[in-house]
């Protein structure tokens, strides 16, 4: 998510799943920030640090996975369409990419091995179905069978009203031009905590006062948008079934059909969900925001078709909504000369089977969602003397990317999670990572980020907690700062995240 710039757009981000933006590091030294803050004319789209290694980290994601991420799972067909005015569409053999995917272990910190992560082949849709071929599948078909992805395992021990999301730090030194991602873990695509219900009241005032500004879709997305609808529904009913489910009305003479009623017991409401538009169930159910690109069938490129996103910085759905990933991303240095080839490769062999994550980052005072251009730049331009470091916060956006399995659109999703930078102080290694970025990453990366305005109270804060670690023997005085092996996370994650949380 950009933090400093007008030209910020809803898919920026996406190009940062796929190809980092990186830059080259000036030369070390341990000096404090001298650097003058970023305008609106220079800044450029925050959207994410790139990745610097991939080995498999010693405490990943999924915790007490037993299986070797080198065993490969029994594919499981895809289920054949209904009958088709087109007839059969012939099977594709799997393209390279599955291969690598399915075959390499999981990356560094990623979430689900290939024996845990697919129940299917997941072969790549047709772009072109029509929408009468799509709705001969009907409401809530398998999703888990036809994407390769499986439901998540229910969450039964998840209290709303203490969870927390876990400790992302996508922090990472040094930084070089990379594809940097993570294998979705299907138990963690879309993550609840305990701000559920604020965040719900806070989207549903900024669509009540910006509209399509937050909220819109374009005329030939409607089945990419039910089918988006449909897939976050059965995602919550299946890993929070304490809080979610899914029922037929008490009108419905037809059991044996979809149902129409899902029932959200922590808002304590039904929605007739046949009745809605179905950004405005996700808007009203999901914490997340969701951006739907889709084929232009006869150029090839991908645009930006529909979405709902609450939680941009400086730029808004509705100046973006209808371009292609080429006019989004022209102001993003060397896109077009080094990017776009690369992007346009990615999204066309994208998977259902195969969806990824990734978290970008920024430092920031309070926990700004929403912010209208005209509103962003006047507080990042001066140093507040009043500002303490109990002020700041460190902003994860953690993404995802995923291809739709009946539409073919590619849904890019991701959430804003704000933590207090004081809780860097027992992190082993954390403080002097983002110390170092902050001090040697070139200017135009810095600049990207946009974080001058809380770096001078940030700055001597992380420098007393790197000396504090080492004293107390969490990190080495030898150590030469490098991205974590535990990345995105950091060591001793996991009991400090269940700690919090009561466990």
């Amino acid at each position: 998510m950009s933090d400093g710039t007008l030209l910020c757009s809803a898919l920026v981000a996406i190009m940062a799943l796929v190809v980092s933006v990186t830059y080259l590091i000036l030369p070390s030294g341990h000096r404090a920030s001298t650097r003058k803050p970023a305008t609106a004319a220079n800044a450029l789209p925050r959207s994410v640090s790139p990745t610097t290694k991939h080995e498999e980290s010693e405490e990943t994601f999924v915790g007490k996975e037993t299986t070797s991420a080198y065993k490969s799972t029994i594919p499981v067909d895809m289920p054949t369409p209904p009958p088709s005015p087109r007839g059969e569409s012939s099977r594709r053999k799997p393209s390279i990419t599955a291969l690598i995917t399915n075959i390499l272990p999981s990356r560094r910190g990623s979430i689900a091995s290939p024996a845990t992560s697919a129940v299917g082949t997941g072969e790549l849709p047709i772009f072109n179905r029509s929408d009468k071929e799509i709705e001969a599948y009907g409401d809530f078909p398998d999703y888990a069978t036809l994407s390769g992805v499986r439901l998540p395992d229910p969450y039964l021990e998840f209290n709303i009203e203490k969870a927390l999301p876990r400790p992302y730090r996508p922090v990472r030194w040094s930084y070089h031009q990379t594809m940097a991602f993570w294998k979705m873990e299907p138990d963690w695509w879309l993550e609840l905590e305990n701000t559920y219900v604020e965040r719900i009241h806070q989207r549903k005032q900024l669509f009540a006062t910006h509209g399509k500004a937050v909220l819109d879709s374009l005329p030939g997305s409607e089945a990419a948008c039910k089918e988006t609808m449909e897939m976050t529904l059965q995602f919550l009913v299946a890993r929070y079934p304490q809080y979610f489910s899914l029922a037929h009305t008490t009108t419905t003479t037809n059991l044996a059909s979809a149902p129409d009623l899902f029932i959200n017991k922590i808002l304590g409401r039904e929605f007739h969900i046949r009745e809605m538009d179905p950004l405005i169930v996700i808007l009203e159910n999901v914490p997340e925001d969701f951006a739907l690109t889709m084929q232009d069938t006869d150029t090839g490129l991908y645009g930006f078709r529909a979405g709902v996103i609450c939680s941009s910085l400086g730029w808004n759905l509705g100046t973006k909504l209808g371009m292609t990933l080429a006019e989004i991303h022209a102001p993003v240095p060397d896109y077009k000369e080094k990017l776009q080839p690369s992007m346009d490769r990615f999204f066309s062999k994208l998977k259902p089977s195969a969806p990824i994550q990734r978290g970008s980052w920024g430092l920031e005072v309070g926990e700004p969602l929403f912010t209208l251009p005209s509103d962003l730049h006047g507080p990042r331009l001066s140093q507040d003397p009043q500002l303490t470091i109990s002020d700041v916060n460190l902003r994860v956006d953690w993404q995802t990317l995923r291809r739709m399995p009946l539409s073919g659109a590619i849904v890019f999703n991701f959430k804003a999670l704000f933590t207090p930078v004081t809780e860097f102080r027992d992190e082993p290694g954390i403080p002097q990572i983002v110390a170092k970025v902050l001090r040697e990453g070139k200017k135009p990366m810095l600049d990207y980020k946009n974080t001058w305005h809380v770096e001078h109270v940030t700055l001597p804060a992380l420098d007393r907690w790197s000396e504090e670690q080492v004293q107390s023997g969490l990190v080495e005085r030898e150590w030469e700062v490098a991205t974590l092996e535990e990345s995105p996370l950091f060591k001793g994650w996991r009991e400090k995240w269940r700690h919090q949380q009561g466990f």
